[in-house]
């Protein structure tokens, strides 16, 4: 296991290694790798709400490891700890409007839009609404339509990926990041 070696501020190859066996893997295996079966098999025909459904999660899970914040249910008369949360919203918008390149497109009124009709339309209520629609691919790259309400998920999954690249080089010399890691990592391996 490589958890005794990953020193903030440690040497980068056991960044790289914790990146892609730990970090990379998860998110092969349980999210970009059945993307991938759904957007290759797919007949135009509904897999796009599926495609979203799995990209909305891991939109949460990307930016609580980033910030390096874990999620906890509190009961009547409970708090948060520190580094923990309870809604998603904010996590969520957080993720749109501050990483690249959704930050691009997304600033906090479409973002909200977009978490209200996309994602918690698609896990709540197994729909979009707000007028929210899912394309394929953009003709142009965009991962959406501001004015036609569209997000194209392909394009979108491709934001991931370089998100997510992104976070592969951070992770190696970015002491925030680093310690983000350890806590999400601790917090999920206990």
């Amino acid at each position: 296991m490589f958890r005794p070696s990953l020193l903030v501020g440690g040497n980068p190859s056991s960044w790289q290694e914790a990146y892609k066996e730990y970090f990379l893997t998860r998110l092969d295996l349980r999210y970009f790798n059945p993307i991938r079966i759904l957007q290759e098999r797919g007949t135009f025909q509904g897999e796009g709400f599926s495609i979203l459904a799995i990209q909305c999660t891991l939109i949460e899970f990307l930016e609580s490891t980033v910030q390096g914040i874990n999620y906890r249910y509190l009961r009547r008369g409970e708090t948060l700890g520190p580094y923990e949360y309870n809604s998603s919203q904010e996590v969520f918008l957080n993720f749109l409007c501050n990483r690249n390149p959704f930050a691009n497109e997304f600033d906090a009124p479409i973002a909200r839009d977009f978490y209200s009709g996309v994602r918690c339309g698609l896990l709540h209520e197994a729909r979009t609404k707000n007028g929210w629609t899912v394309w394929a691919k953009s003709p142009d790259n965009t991962l959406i339509s501001r004015k036609q309400l569209i997000v194209y998920r392909d394009d979108f999954q491709r934001a991931l990926d370089d998100f997510t690249k992104w976070y592969g080089a951070a992770i190696q010399s970015d002491i925030a990041i680093q310690e983000a890691f350890i806590r999400k990592f601790d917090n999920l391996c206990q």
